[in-house]
């Protein structure tokens, strides 16, 4: 864990295996197959002339010879037919697979790239929902930690659908408003703050003021402590309001472990907004929530900052899903949720 959507050759990347989309001979072709066996060499050929092909929606494995992996996970992808002809199930199956086989080999790193979106026709967007599912669900039962990639060579549409495209781009449109403002903004608020700067003896009143309040109901004290609350203090109180189990949770998040083992050991975590924001999503919390967490580790949503104002838009309109939000964000050049190295 996590899933990560980068933008790369797929021959390039440096991890334990990478996944070839190849066709049912395993003897090479164009696009994808074609990029790998010239960048693996002729032996990579050789080794696949002994396999005897592959059918649709399974894995084989090999060596990767001069490709800067161990492994090269072959699988065939289902041509597009308009969708009714089982392609969902056997894209899925390729991922499931490759997947499994990894794990047999105590692959701790894989690459994908997106199968069966060339030459066989499969929607991009589709083909990318299909992926993440597959890649999710298996990583959401595995006790593994492998760190899935997804490789895009090109930049594409990739977001789940055109009306949620255009709805996000509208809802930029409406409530970006970009850095200039605040600036303003933070310059007039700082001259008010320094003509208001008088000392005052308000601070000597309040430990009085809470004294009475604390005479008043016994309660109070164990109240206001839960406002000082850390930003790990928070999100262990929200798991378990959920009803969450830690590595529910995590997973959810798009987190990596020994990151969450991590926050969990330190009360005074500071994270990222990335990954604040990742578990505001994985526990599904409304935007007043989701401000209150971020608060805790002295972050805010801002209408400057593009990536916040889409994430706003998910959580406004409770879509939770990290990978759509994720591939909406990679649209539009933006950082991902949860899979940031902190």
């Amino acid at each position: 864990m996590p899933l990560k959507i980068v933008r790369n050759d797929i021959t390039k990347m440096e991890c334990d295996a990478i996944v070839n989309a190849a066709n049912s001979s395993l003897l090479g072709g164009g696009g994808v197959d074609g990029a790998i066996h010239r960048a693996a060499g002729k032996e990579l050929l050789k080794e696949c002339r002994t396999l005897g092909g592959c059918n649709t929606g399974e894995a084989k494995i090999t060596g990767a010879y001069n490709l800067p992996a161990k492994y090269v996970i072959h699988t065939v992808g289902p041509v597009w037919n308009g969708g009714n002809s089982g392609e969902e199930m056997l894209l899925k199956s390729c991922y499931k697979n490759s997947l499994e086989l990894a794990k047999q080999n105590d692959v701790h790193s894989i690459a994908f790239p997106l199968i069966s979106s060339g030459v066989y026709g499969y929607p991009k967007d589709k083909a990318l929902k299909a992926a993440t599912d597959a890649i999710t669900e298996f990583l959401m039962r595995d006790d593994s930690d492998m760190l899935v990639y997804i490789v895009l060579f090109t930049k594409e549409s990739i977001t789940a659908g055109k009306k949620l495209f255009l709805d996000i781009k509208a809802y930029i449109d409406d409530n970006y408003v970009g850095e200039e403002y605040y600036q303003a903004q933070a310059q007039r608020t700082l001259g008010n703050m320094l003509r208001r700067s008088a000392p005052s003896n308000k601070s000597l009143e309040r430990s009085a003021v809470f004294e009475q309040a604390l005479a008043k109901n016994p309660h109070f004290e164990e109240m206001f402590n839960e406002l000082d609350e850390s930003f790990t203090q928070m999100l262990l109180r929200k798991i378990d309001e959920k009803g969450y189990k830690d590595s529910e949770c995590y997973k959810k998040a798009n987190i990596d472990r020994r990151l969450f083992s991590k926050i969990r050991g330190d009360l005074n975590y500071k994270p990222r907004k990335e990954t604040a924001l990742a578990f505001a999503v994985a526990l599904e919390l409304d935007l007043d929530e989701t401000n209150e967490l971020l608060r805790k580790a002295g972050l805010a949503l801002s209408h400057s900052n593009k990536f916040d104002v889409i994430v706003e838009y998910f959580i406004k309109n409770k879509i939770y899903d990290i990978f759509t939000i994720n591939n909406t964000l990679f649209d539009f050049d933006q950082t991902l949720l949860g899979n940031v190295a902190q």
